[in-house]
Order: structure tokens, then C-alpha cells, then sequence
């Protein structure tokens, strides 16, 4: 399809009305990201992405940190799980100290708000505290 001719509906697009198709749209972003990544996570899709160079640039910064905040994510709730695991053995008080140090720093570089962290932090110690006195 050339540049400048519209593509009715009931042929790929979604709107009732014809859609002009922009060649030029970026789509390699996906591919991109798979390269620097490895990762099919969320980009397996053949959507139509921004053809603005610093939105582009955006898209690009936004996926680095969310594959980088789903991992320091994923190591909180796992420490919070081994410090809740911990509760009456040797290692305890390392294990609790461990999770709340992740949970400071990833409010640190802000992954999580400082309140949230202060919450989860106070949470884990009722919980911890209350496991305690259970035993």
C-alpha cells in the first residue's frame, strides 16, 4: 500500500473508518528491546509504536527499568518470604536484616515509595514479632 492511501476497516484495522497508513511508523523498537533484553516478556506484539525520535527514546528507557524494577521486586518478596521462613532458627535476625536493607534501597532508587517500604518494613516485623510470640 502506498503512502497516503487509507486502509478500510475489516482489513487488520480496528476503527469502523478507513485509517491512514504511515509507513514510516517505528516498529523496531520491539526488536530492539529483544536484542538488548533476550526477553519476549511484553514486546511479542505487532503494535504500532510512537515515529517521534525522543518518544521512541522514551518507550526504550521505560522497558530497561521496568525489567530492572521487576527484579529488585522480585528479590523483596523473596526476602520478605525467607525472613518470614527464618522466624526461629539461627539465621533470623541476618535473614530480617537482609530484607529490610532490600527494602531501604530499592526505596532508595526508587522503585518503591519511601512510604511503601516503610509500611512492607513494618508489616514484616509485626508478622515476625507476632510468629514470635506464637512459639
Amino acid at each position: 500500500m502506498a503512502r497516503g492511501q487509507l486502509q478500510r476497516a475489516g482489513s487488520g484495522c480496528s476503527p469502523s473508518v478507513g485509517v491512514r497508513v504511515q509507513p514510516w511508523r517505528r516498529k523496531c523498537v520491539v526488536g530492539v528491546l529483544l536484542r538488548l533484553h533476550g526477553s519476549t516478556s511484553s514486546f511479542n506484539r505487532e503494535d504500532d509504536v510512537a515515529n517521534i525520535k525522543s518518544q521512541i527514546k522514551r518507550n526504550l528507557q521505560n522497558e530497561k527499568r521496568r525489567l530492572r524494577n521487576k527484579g529488585v521486586r522480585s528479590e523483596i518478596r523473596t526476602r520478605t518470604k525467607n525472613a518470614i521462613a527464618a522466624v526461629g532458627t539461627d539465621d533470623e535476625v541476618q535473614a530480617l536484616r537482609t530484607a529490610i536493607k532490600r527494602l531501604d534501597k530499592s526505596a532508595a532508587a526508587g522503585v518503591i515509595h519511601k512510604n511503601q517500604a516503610a509500611n512492607r518494613k513494618s508489616r514484616l516485623m509485626r508478622r515476625v514479632n507476632a510468629m514470635r510470640a506464637a512459639d
